[in-house]
């Protein structure tokens, strides 16, 4: 199979695809890998090194998109790249489509198949290809809010980890699956007092018996959250439903019950948001204040140390990566439900329901299409 590997163009999107040890076992295994140029250089990857690994270097994105018959991505494509996605074309990337109207009627229009890392799942209903970043959204989700809550940043001047006499501060976390799990990990190892919601019964058991003595656990619903909202100091939403719109679970008025300056950090912005004052930012402008609550939303977080990210996603991605190129993808997904469940559009038809449902399109089953 010939694999297209373009660099990205996303605002501050440092990361790329493929790393040349990925480029070099799709290589031996018979197919042949392009990388646009310099594509690699932000995750500190060269174009020596991806040429010494057997890839072969392209000038240009469009050379990347007219030449290969499966591109790897990062992120979803954005305006500039929805002409150059051609019929028939496999891109596997994150699109994250229940988010985005625009971008899912760019993908059916053009007639691709659209394989999202974010919607493959196992039996065990765990997202293999988003836990990478998932884990790196939630460390660094921490990491800002805790960056964010100094004064000169608009923050309430708290120091998560106090001093001997002072209190520490208070890390409130909306959900417990990967990205509430390493937030939490952080949030404790600062010394923060850390309280995680969740409305899993099972999963708050797990969480109460494994995690440290200052990370408590409480059941999610309204009433606790606007209880615990008032006395947070960093609150971040951690909440993800596969393939679908984030709930939202702060809503505009409960930030007038938030003291001015609490740091607001939405990891779901991608899927939505569960921050009904969530909106998209980037790197180049992370935050934005409404109602003297700082809001930090940047939809690439992981994008910010893309060398950890790029290694720990082609860790993910390639062993599917390989299956897809070995049997092409029709062969792949028969095979493999997991990666079957990645199929979001295909040939211009939604194959996946969340999506279908979030923009009331139609719904063609997966079933049909293999």
């Amino acid at each position: 199979m010939i694999i297209g590997v373009p660099k990205e163009i996303k605002n501050n999107e440092n990361r790329v695809a493929l790393t040349p040890a990925g480029a070099m076992a799709l290589s031996k295994r018979g197919h042949q890998v392009f990388v646009q140029a310099t594509a690699g250089e932000g995750s500190g990857f060269s174009d020596a090194e991806y040429e010494a690994a057997g890839a072969t270097m392209l000038p240009t994105i469009e050379a990347t998109y007219e030449k290969a018959e499966m591109i790897m991505k990062v992120k979803e494509p954005i305006e500039p790249e929805y002409s150059l996605v051609k019929k028939d074309q496999l891109l596997f990337t994150y699109f994250h489509f229940a988010s985005y109207e625009p971008l899912t009627n760019a993908m059916i229009d053009s007639g691709a198949v659209c394989l999202a890392y974010e919607t493959v799942e196992l039996p065990n209903r765990s997202l293999p290809l988003l836990i990478p970043m998932s884990e790196v959204a939630g460390r660094m989700s921490v990491q800002e809010g805790a960056k964010y809550l100094e004064k000169p940043m608009g923050g309430r001047g708290v120091l998560l980890g106090g001093v001997p006499g002072v209190a520490p501060g208070k890390v409130l976390i909306l959900g417990g699956g990967v990205v509430g799990t390493e937030a939490a990990k952080m949030a404790a190892g600062l010394g923060a007092d850390v309280t995680i919601m969740d409305i899993s019964l099972p999963r708050l058991r797990y969480l109460n018996d494994t995690m440290p003595a200052n990370i408590k656990t409480v059941h999610s619903n309204e009433y606790s959250i606007r209880q615990y909202i008032k006395d947070a100091d960093l609150i971040v939403g951690a909440v993800l439903i596969p393939g679908a719109k984030a709930p939202k679970l702060i809503t505009r008025d409960m930030l007038k019950l938030m003291r001015p300056g609490t740091v607001l950090v939405d990891v779901a912005v991608d899927q939505g948001g569960c921050i009904e004052t969530c909106k998209p930012t980037t790197h180049a402008e992370p935050t934005y204040v409404i109602d003297g609550i700082m809001h930090y939303c940047v939809a690439n977080m992981p994008g910010a140390v893309p060398y950890t990210s790029t290694m720990a996603l082609t860790n993910a991605t390639l062993p599917y990566a390989i299956q897809l190129a070995d049997k092409g993808w029709k062969q792949a997904c028969k095979e493999n439900k997991p990666l079957s469940l990645g199929l979001n559009v295909v040939g211009g038809k939604v194959v996946y329901k969340a999506v279908a449902q979030a923009f009331n399109l139609e719904y063609t089953p997966l079933s049909e299409m293999l």
